[in-house]
């Protein structure tokens, strides 16, 4: 099987774990950190425009800048947290009108909150005025107008990042696509390389000696439904596993029969345990592909393979004694499992996981449940 350092994590890109989404900050406090410089100056200059000759007042500016400020990060952390919470909840791809209407909704409700909480805090503390009276003397100039520009202003930004994320997405889905196409390629070069197809044949050529037709027939069967597999399932992105087990038997009896005794195989799959779950296309098989690639076998000392279930975990094992042998040049490319893992990464966020464990070369797949 491939070397990998032991217990390596795969995949090596990003995983596409569900539809997109329209992105967001981890953290807005660090979003506005980072761009700290950019609104402290947007805030001078608003607070400038308020204050005539600021320079003459300099604690009314400074005071205005203050409350411009306040007000400029409350509406940002509002409005951002809540769209962070309907990405989360609710995303674009599935009923884009309803996320644009909670979308526009949430952002007047969070807005409203913060204004009317700063206006309330203006007006008894530093104005000294009765509870509600701008909503009684300028509820235009005070709530309505800061309102409508806040909602524009977060519609700009989720348009923004809606676009952003549809952008994403369509990088996402070319470069699965290309992934997915080189693997389907890689893994059909493999099936109908000629050392596969030599090694079969001469394994049939003894068996039509050894004047043994049964066996023949039936090796002739198991290698056609080797090649009907690969060429059945050449353009899917998923395939149910109890296909891939079936193809996968299949193979290792062409395998069994041309080694002989060197090869032990035990698969702990049950039918009834198989039947839920998915994974990609030859995923089984390129590992048990591997472990006869760059192990050695002998009739006195046998090569041990072992696939097993964990419905649990829903993740696929396969195990196997290693004992690297040298391969020639060109035999490996070695981005067999490199080629899986980028598949996975496009299809769910669990890592297809490798590495040794005592003294056996050990590979875990993730399950996939549609």
């Amino acid at each position: 099987m491939e070397t990998c350092p032991p217990t390596a994590v795969l995949p090596p890109h990003p995983p596409l774990a569900q539809p997109w989404i329209t992105t967001s900050e981890h953290s807005q406090l660090r979003s506005i950190w980072k761009r700290r410089w950019w609104i402290l100056l947007g805030t001078a200059g608003f607070a400038f425009s308020n204050e005539h000759q600021p320079w003459l007042h300099p604690v009314n500016y400074a005071i205005s800048f203050a409350i411009s400020l306040a007000y400029f990060v409350g509406l940002w952390l509002a409005n951002g947290y809540t769209g962070d919470w309907l990405n989360r909840h609710q995303g674009w791809t599935e009923r884009p009108m309803r996320r644009l209407l909670l979308t526009v909704g949430a952002s007047v409700l969070a807005s409203f909150s913060v204004i009317l909480v700063m206006g309330e805090f203006i007006t008894v503390v530093l104005w000294h005025k009765d509870p509600f009276f701008p909503f009684r003397h300028n509820v235009a100039g005070q709530v309505v107008a800061p309102l409508v520009m806040t909602v524009i202003i977060s519609l700009f930004m989720h348009s923004r990042s809606f676009l952003l994320g549809w952008r994403e997405a369509t990088v996402r889905v070319e470069r699965l696509e290309k992934e997915t196409a080189v693997a389907r390629l890689d893994s059909l070069r493999r099936q109908v390389d000629p050392h596969f197809l030599f090694n079969s044949l001469n394994a049939l050529t003894s068996l039509v000696e050894e004047n043994d037709p049964a066996r023949a027939v039936r090796f002739i069967r198991q290698l056609s439904q080797v090649y009907r597999y690969v060429l059945d399932s050449e353009n899917q992105e998923l395939v149910p596993l109890a296909d891939e087990v079936a193809f996968a038997e299949s193979y290792l009896y062409l395998q069994k029969t041309r080694l002989g005794e060197a090869l032990a195989v035990e698969m702990d799959l049950p039918p009834a345990a198989v039947t839920p779950y998915y994974v990609p296309p030859l995923a089984l098989q390129l590992l048990l592909e591997n472990v006869l690639k760059h192990n050695a076998a002998y009739q006195t000392d046998p090569l041990h393979l072992r696939v097993t279930l964990d419905p649990a975990a829903h993740t696929l094992t396969v195990r196997n004694t290693r004992r690297p042998r040298r391969l020639a040049l060109g035999e490996s490319s070695g981005r067999g499992l490199a080629n899986l893992a980028a598949r996975y990464a496009f299809l769910t966020d669990k890592p297809v996981v490798s590495g040794e464990e005592n003294g056996e070369f050990v590979v875990t797949l993730p399950l996939l449940v549609i």
